[in-house]
């Protein structure tokens, strides 16, 4: 059916295979789910140096949800400074956000908030990763941020609870 699996495989799916993978020098052992290791999973893991690679031997490219989130998390983390007590710190650092926890809808709610390009009918990994490209680009001046977040909470006046009609002046 897809060139990859075997006849016997094809009666018990997808779901009754191995991972793909060789994690540290062992073959993973736990079971494959529907994330196919591609190309661009494999340059993400030679840039990142994580310590896998495909097994030869397999007849399928399908990654456990294990070695998944691991790949996963490895792309959205941000290297670090050698040394985090540093004085000189900037406020170019970009905090460790993981947009891949939000929901599709949340995504999109994101995306038309801020304007922000992307073409139509991308899957959530796909946008999750546009946005975060968006999201490190955001300046932000933390003084005034945390001043009017303070100001906000001490005079009830929260925008989005005015246009539920929570805050409408009932004490």
């Amino acid at each position: 059916m897809n060139g990859f699996s075997t006849g016997e495989e094809d009666s018990r799916g997808p779901t009754d295979q191995i991972c793909c993978l060789i994690d540290n020098s062992e073959r993973c052992n736990k079971i494959a789910g529907n994330a196919s290791y591609s190309k661009r999973i494999q340059k993400t893991v030679t840039q990142r140096r994580l310590n896998l690679c495909i097994d030869n031997s397999a007849k399928h490219i399908y990654i456990c949800d294990f070695h998944k989130m691991i790949i996963q998390c490895a792309r959205t983390k941000r290297r670090r400074k050698d040394s985090e007590d540093d004085s000189n710190e900037t406020d170019t650092d970009v905090p460790e956000v993981d947009l891949f926890q939000l929901g599709v809808n949340t995504l999109r709610r994101y995306k038309r908030h801020y304007k922000v390009s992307a073409r139509p009918g991308l899957n959530k990994a796909q946008l999750a990763d546009t946005l975060m490209k968006h999201f490190k680009s955001i300046q932000v001046k933390e003084k005034e941020v945390v001043t009017f977040f303070i100001y906000t909470v001490k005079t009830n006046s929260n925008k989005l609870d005015q246009k539920n009609g929570v805050n409408n002046d009932a004490t």
